[in-house]
């Protein structure tokens, strides 16, 4: 029986120093072959790390991993990954969490969980399609920024010598009003402080 470690960040911006400490502390030895780290979203169980952790784990192993959310955010993937492990005889302890899947309470409470986790996500999924939609109504333009090529400038620069103002001849081309500025300069037709 073997402890193998699992951490994950879902940036290459972000460390997994704290959670490989955490790990090594539980009893993973600090060898590439105990344990596995990713940094990926965990979205997608095709993760490299945790694609090792699965083929190299054996039957009476324990995988540790810091927190339940590190395994992954999707409910499906999560318990197909946790009921694969236990049909192989694999446990796995979440640390922080205080779950284990070992023993019927341990599997019905990360079952739980995961659900909850998913239904965050949803949740999280739902408020910002609201909040979209809120930005919209109030005007807020969504998507890309519109291309501004040599013709558009050419009418910017135009609508500007015709005395329009600024603001409206922005607002006109759907562009902030430092973009007007920005295409004069570049037009040379205003120079820069």
């Amino acid at each position: 029986m073997a402890y193998l470690g699992y951490a994950r960040v879902s940036t290459h911006q972000q460390d997994l120093e704290l959670q490989v400490k955490a790990l090594l502390e539980a009893g993973v030895k600090q060898h590439r072959d105990f344990l596995f780290t990713d940094k990926a979203s965990g979205k997608d169980d095709n993760r490299e790390g945790l694609q090792h952790l699965l083929m190299k784990v054996r039957e009476g192993d324990t995988i540790l991993i810091t927190k339940l959310d590190r395994l992954g955010r999707n409910t499906y993937d999560m318990i197909r990954i946790i009921e694969d492990l236990d049909s192989r005889g694999v446990a796995v302890r979440f640390l922080h969490d205080g779950i284990s899947t070992e023993g019927r309470m341990g599997k019905m409470v990360v079952t739980i969980l995961a659900a909850v986790a998913q239904a965050e996500r949803d949740r999280i999924l739902e408020r910002t399609k609201e909040g979209r939609k809120a930005a919209i109504e109030r005007g807020v333009k969504m998507g890309r920024k519109p291309i501004i090529d040599d013709e558009i400038k050419v009418k910017v620069k135009a609508a500007v010598d015709k005395g329009i103002p600024k603001a409206k001849v922005a607002k006109q081309f759907n562009i902030s009003r430092q973009k007007v500025y920005d295409i004069l300069v570049e037009l040379g037709e205003l120079e820069t402080a």
